[in-house]
């Protein structure tokens, strides 16, 4: 990888971790299925406008968009409305991975490797001992609408993998336009309509900063630049710089929201980034490990 582009995973990188503090600062004064429809109507429009529709059937963009855009932030935003802490959510939220490994494995027929199942144990077991920490600094509801967000990515991943070779900032944006209404049923819903118009009237600048960020930095910029480097290097190249997004996440919400998390917690996040670690590379170091047995 050249520097530049090394440089331009870093802007992504940073783009992600710190979207979970703008996720809760926007949260502050609005609530979450509203949130999520101005986050995707903003990211859709004008975007279209621009960037033509991805070749592929109107069913899979409707499940892209109803998963990987609808689902997983529905329930993460719902999740940190409900007391999840930005840090960890940006940690949790990686239990995606494993949940890619299972649809995949379930819908698609993909085999699993070894080392993958591996992984998942250990990062299992990290979460066990940071959900046991419920009640403390965070809700257990939080905690469980965390990974149903992570299912819902997972899921989406999938759905992505089915789809097969699309360009993924077209995909992002014309997904965009699925969830809106959606989420505006679910505002209406859940929230009503007196909560909607107490928070458009009373909207601070903090939250339209917060949602002008979601739309444009986190969506539209880092699925840019993160597609330009899939473009041009292997999958497997840049994969492994998104587990630099939960330490972004942790040290962000650290530096700016004051979040600290207990012993048990950080014992919990380093045994999950150890999960993720042996997913990313458990099979490149086995192989090296029997090459040099031979």
């Amino acid at each position: 990888m050249t520097p530049k582009d090394i440089l331009l995973a870093a802007v992504v990188i940073l783009a992600w971790g710190v979207n979970f503090v703008v996720i809760k600062v926007g949260l502050d004064g609005v609530p979450p299925m509203l949130l999520g429809a101005l986050r995707f109507m903003l990211a859709a429009f004008p975007a279209i406008l621009f960037i033509r529709r991805p070749d592929m059937p109107l069913r899979w963009l409707l499940a892209y968009g109803l998963t990987i855009s609808l689902g997983q932030f529905a329930f993460l935003f719902s999740a940190m409305y409900a007391g999840m802490p930005a840090g960890l959510a940006s940690l949790v939220l990686q239990a995606q991975a494993f949940f890619t490994l299972g649809f995949a494995a379930l819908f698609i027929g993909e085999s699993v490797k070894r080392s993958s199942l591996i992984g998942l144990v250990v990062a299992a077991a990290g979460l066990l001992l940071i959900g046991s920490e419920s009640g403390r600094a965070f809700t257990l509801a939080g905690f469980v609408l965390t990974l149903c967000a992570a299912a819902m990515w997972g899921l989406g991943n999938v759905v992505t993998k089915r789809i097969g070779k699309v360009n993924l900032v077209s995909l992002v944006v014309w997904g965009s336009l699925i969830p809106p209404l959606p989420f505006l049923a679910l505002s209406l819903l859940l929230e009503g309509p007196a909560q909607i118009e107490t928070a458009l009237r009373s909207i601070s600048l903090n939250s339209i900063l917060a949602i002008a960020y979601l739309a444009f930095v986190a969506t539209l910029l880092g699925y840019g630049l993160w597609s330009r480097l899939l473009s041009r290097y292997p999958a497997s190249q840049v994969a492994p710089f998104s587990l630099l997004v939960p330490v972004v996440g942790l040290s962000s919400a650290w530096l700016f929201l004051g979040e600290a998390l207990s012993a048990v917690q950080w014992v919990g996040a380093a045994i999950v980034m150890l999960g993720l670690l042996i997913n990313v590379f458990g099979a490149r170091l086995l192989q090296q490990l029997r090459g040099a047995t031979a």
